[in-house]
């Protein structure tokens, strides 16, 4: 059968060395057709020149400002060759063999648009972080994944359909990039790939869960698992993504659950904690949001703005 080019897109931000990490495992699968193109977005510390030089395969992209999650896949995106596109996260590693099921359910299948494989917590006993997902409820505004925390026994090893990709590692064809537009870059980071799943699936494509294809992710090397700049953009990007993907009622339940038990049970805790740059932070987040009302433009930072984005340095 065809091994179509795959082009394996992964952002790089001050980790050079967990990159690498990476691209190591990548050169041990079984899958005869691939590239690995690294964007580095603006790195202020660690030289990103370590990952050419140990792996001159790579196609190092070093983008001259900070252009988020998105806008670093979406330069990953215009140097991409292949006819299939998987978005793996600089933080994870990979089974010799996880690329075959994906790429045999794109070439059975024109209809599906975006898929994931299994996504198990890197350095556990099989601890499953993602096996399909049942969406972003629309009356609550909360996210249910399947399998989360579960050990793998192989209960999720088939290949179904789903509400939502992850962001971690996510395959995508070109043909529907092009049909369906880039990753909206007005998230900066975080619940990106979830919007843009959204912007798939109302084009008509599927997205499908592969269980028969398993990544390893080292949950939040890059940001960190209490920063402030995950702390605003979790916020601000939970609110942006409930306005742009519900309507009618639940919009406004899901905003009103939004601002009266999740955000006050957060501002608690970091209260207690005596956090005050995350409290400021969430407080910049919904503020973004009331002074932010077109938002329905996918792509706001890819022209004129992208060189100097609005959140790109957080006085928080």
């Amino acid at each position: 059968m065809h091994s179509p080019l795959v082009s394996i897109i992964s952002v790089n931000y001050n980790q050079a060395a967990v990159t690498c990490d990476m691209v190591s495992s990548l050169r041990k699968v079984s899958y005869p057709n691939i590239e690995i193109i690294v964007v580095d977005n603006a790195s202020p510390t660690d030289d990103p020149t370590l990952i050419k030089d140990l792996y001159p395969e790579v196609k190092l992209i070093r983008s001259s400002v900070n252009l988020g999650f998105a806008g670093g896949n979406n330069l990953g995106i215009a140097n991409a060759s292949g006819e299939l596109l998987l978005f793996l996260n600089n933080d994870t590693e990979v089974e010799p063999n996880f690329l075959e099921p994906l790429v045999s359910l794109f070439q059975q299948d024109s209809k599906v648009g975006i898929a994931s494989p299994k996504i198990i917590y890197y350095d556990t006993d099989g601890l499953i972080q993602y096996a399909g997902s049942k969406g972003i409820n629309s009356w609550t505004g909360r996210s249910v994944t399947i399998g989360q925390l579960e050990s793998d026994n192989g209960q999720y090893n088939i290949t179904v359909p789903t509400v939502l990709a992850d962001g971690a590692a996510m395959m995508v064809p070109m043909e529907v990039i092009k049909k369906v537009g880039l990753m909206p870059e007005l998230y900066f980071l975080y619940y990106e790939e979830l919007d843009w799943c959204e912007m798939i699936k109302r084009a008509g494509y599927t997205c499908q869960y592969v269980g028969e294809s398993t990544v390893y992710h080292k949950e939040s090397v890059s940001v960190g698992k209490s920063s402030v700049l995950k702390t605003y953009y979790m916020n601000r990007n939970r609110l942006l993504f409930i306005r742009r993907n519900i309507t009618g009622w639940p919009l406004w339940t899901s905003i009103l659950i939004f601002l009266l038990a999740a955000v006050p049970k957060k501002l608690l805790e970091f209260s207690i904690q005596l956090e005050g740059k995350h409290l400021k932070a969430i407080g910049r987040g919904l503020w973004w949001n009331l002074t932010h009302y077109d938002i329905h433009k996918a792509n706001q930072f890819t022209s004129s703005n992208r060189n100097k984005p609005e959140e790109l340095v957080l006085p928080i």
